[in-house]
């Protein structure tokens, strides 16, 4: 494996803030050229950034022998596309969320990504801020306890000047809207600490903006494990915050409201003197931190490439955040409760 990794980033926008995360870690990767249809939007990133190289051809760029990974940070509705010509031209490919437009374009990724020999990493890199992952050491080591409920509160705000650009807000380009865009995150949290869904009740409205999909929404939710949970989600917030909640038999956990990074610490550990004695507070105490955010992500990303482990996000991570929207989507729909997984023949395992 060439060291350090040599990345394209596609796409100026969010793109940036990859190239934050990779140039943090400057033994481990190196931003080669950064690729946008926009040669005026890619050029201030490029120069801010010192990346030497920018360029408008994408198929180029997959096609470069100098290019390990493809970094895709392009709407929605591209990925899918870009993710299998990166494939095909041989490179590992990063790509931010919602990853593909249905449960069934996951899985074909997979078996192409497969067939390819080549990785796949959606981007969800809220898991590894510190206050998370003290709390998945604790479940990890199974000293957290049952887990009994979960509450989870998305409140962010999007202006209408937000959705002139013209693929925002639109379901042929954006493919969902504030559960599938905005607090996907959220979801990821949630299953990364607690597993799988068993179903799914949903209510989901356009009542902020007019924009063609949902930007409120209420979830109740039966996690496979038996623990009962609620997300709440909204973009008409006049103060934004983000909050995630947990409870356990030995425990409770509740993030910081930092809407963009409630995943970092401070959290909120609370447990009982006889809880208190079966290790929590040393393991807390003790707990080593890594890098967190886009950072830590790609750090994990090149320790899992080079030790040829699993990646700290996977395919399948991607798969259960879609397939619970999915779910969600036809729970607003039918106004029934959905379980899950969803597969073939599923009304809504083609398209949300």
């Amino acid at each position: 494996m060439r060291n350090p990794l040599q990345i394209a980033v596609v796409g100026a926008g969010i793109g940036a803030q990859h190239i934050q995360g990779y140039q943090a870690l400057p033994e481990l990767f190196e931003v080669k050229v950064l690729c946008d249809v926009s040669a005026e939007r890619a050029a201030p990133v490029a120069e801010k950034y010192a990346i030497q190289e920018t360029s408008a051809d994408f198929s180029d760029v997959c096609r470069r022998p100098d290019i390990d990974v493809i970094d895709i940070c392009t709407p929605p509705n591209l990925h899918a596309a870009q993710i299998r010509e990166g494939l095909q031209a041989g490179k590992h490919v990063v790509c931010e969320k919602p990853l593909v437009e249905s449960v069934a374009a996951v899985d074909a990724i997979a078996r192409l990504a497969q067939a390819c020999g080549q990785q796949v990493m959606p981007i969800f890199q809220y898991r590894f801020g510190h206050g998370l992952q003290k709390l998945k050491c604790l479940v990890d080591r199974k000293l957290a306890g049952e887990a009994f409920v979960f509450n989870v509160d998305v409140a962010w705000s999007r202006s209408r000047e937000y959705y002139r650009n013209p693929w925002r807000g639109r379901r042929a380009t954006e493919l969902g809207g504030a559960l599938l865009s905005q607090a996907i995150h959220a979801v990821d949290m949630v299953l990364y600490i607690l597993g799988p869904v068993r179903s799914v009740f949903c209510r989901a409205t356009t009542r902020v903006n007019p924009i063609e999909v949902e930007d409120c929404v209420a979830m109740s939710l039966e996690m496979a494990d038996g623990s009962l949970g609620t997300i709440s989600v909204t973009l008409g917030s006049v103060v934004e915050i983000s909050r995630h909640r947990f409870t356990f038999r030995n425990v409770s956990a509740e993030s910081n409201t930092e809407p963009y990074a409630n995943s970092r610490e401070p959290w909120t550990f609370s447990f009982s003197k006889e809880s208190g004695q079966s290790g929590i507070p040393d393991v807390l105490n003790q707990w080593k931190p890594l890098p967190e955010g886009y950072a830590g992500q790609f750090y994990r990303f090149h320790e899992a490439l080079r030790n040829g482990t699993e990646l700290p996000v996977t395919l399948g991570d991607a798969r259960a955040t879609l397939e619970l929207v999915a779910a969600a989507y036809h729970s607003n729909q039918t106004g029934q409760p959905v379980p899950l997984p969803l597969g073939p023949g599923h009304p809504k395992y083609e398209t949300f």
